[in-house]
């Protein structure tokens, strides 16, 4: 636990030394957040209300969704990928550490630090701008970490397992851009996924997309409470345990494949 928790600092200072990247990311998720603000509204017009979310709450909808790219690496992560190629995979299994938690420490030291210097700075200035909605009571704040803990874990597990190709293919990149993609349109990210036909929905809810932003941004809003918010919490958590068996069952795999021909 000692050197989770280590690991886990190392790659906090780490992230933070990137100021220049981090200044040019936190500026590039504001513009582009008040364009898809901008589209919301002309979308509402006159309306007051679009499949139960009111204008306040879309545009809350968009800062929460820009908060968390970088947070959850949305638009891709390829360490493991790059360890396999470099070969500092081998090194990096010998290590006294199991393999998915080495890499779980050395991610959530980079997405707190990414939501502490581009999410919560992104989320203020949508308030400064906008006044956006904020959950009303005490509770309501602990579930809202407690989703966006379960989001992160799932992010984690399912970019493992993407990550994971690189053992099969000489550039798994391609595999991680079509999965990263899909991620995007199936999670609520580029839209409410409330917005969308109810056979989309229940098509996106087959996987695990939903549990890495909408849920997070629907438990914000207050869309989701009581049973319907442990029910999402629940299937959070399942994705998170699903994920890790079927990360692990490939790792093992991949391992094997690695060891047999030399590696």
């Amino acid at each position: 636990m000692r050197l989770f928790y280590e690991l886990v600092k190392l790659s906090f200072r780490l992230q933070l030394t990137y100021r220049t990247a981090n200044l040019a990311g936190l500026a590039t998720n504001f513009f582009f957040g008040l364009l898809r603000a901008a589209v919301l509204t002309a979308l509402y017009g006159e309306s007051r209300e679009v499949a139960g979310f009111s204008l306040p709450a879309a545009i809350t909808y968009t800062g929460l969704s820009q908060a968390t790219i970088a947070c959850l690496s949305f638009f891709g992560w390829w360490e493991i990928m790059y360890s396999v190629y470099s070969g500092d995979i081998s090194s990096d299994l010998l290590k006294p550490m199991n393999y998915f938690a080495f890499w779980l420490a050395r991610d959530l030291g980079r997405a707190i630090a990414s939501f502490l210097v581009r999410g919560l700075t992104i989320m203020v200035a949508y308030e400064l701008v906008f006044g956006i909605t904020l959950p009303h009571s005490a509770g309501q704040w602990l579930a809202v970490g407690v989703a966006l803990t379960l989001s992160l874990l799932v992010s984690f597990s399912y970019r493992f397992l993407v990550n994971l190709a690189a053992f099969w293919t000489p550039d798994a990149r391609g595999v991680g851009r079509f999965a990263f993609g899909l991620s995007w349109f199936l999670s609520g990210f580029l839209m409410p996924l409330r917005f969308f036909p109810d056979w989309f929905v229940r098509l996106c809810n087959l996987t695990p997309f939903p549990s890495m932003v909408n849920t997070v941004i629907e438990v914000y809003l207050g869309v989701l409470a009581g049973p319907e918010l442990l029910l999402a919490l629940g299937t959070q958590i399942l994705w998170i345990v699903i994920l890790f068996v079927v990360g692990q069952l490939v790792l093992r795999a991949g391992v094997h494949k690695l060891v047999i021909q030399g590696g």
